[in-house]
């Protein structure tokens, strides 16, 4: 049961980290220090609303599955 969690969480960080990557693209280094001329909410149509609700679903599995495995192990 522990190998299938680690493993688990592993698959689920490298999504998140990918779905992250990928909604930020966009974005640019320009809104990090404050330099965006756009504004902060904008709306999201299409692939970018999609990725935005896989970013979601991902972080809580994420925090989940972390939940069980300190449970599981401790």
């Amino acid at each position: 049961m522990q190998t299938f969690l680690d493993i688990a969480l592993i698959i689920t960080s490298i999504a998140l980290i990918a779905s992250v990557v990928l909604g930020s693209k966009g974005a640019g280094l320009g809104g990090l220090v404050g330099g965006d001329q756009g504004g902060f909410f904008t709306a999201r149509r299409g692939i970018e609303k999609t990725i935005f609700r896989m970013t979601i679903v991902l972080s809580v599995l994420f925090f989940l599955l972390a939940i069980i495995t300190v449970f599981i192990t401790g």
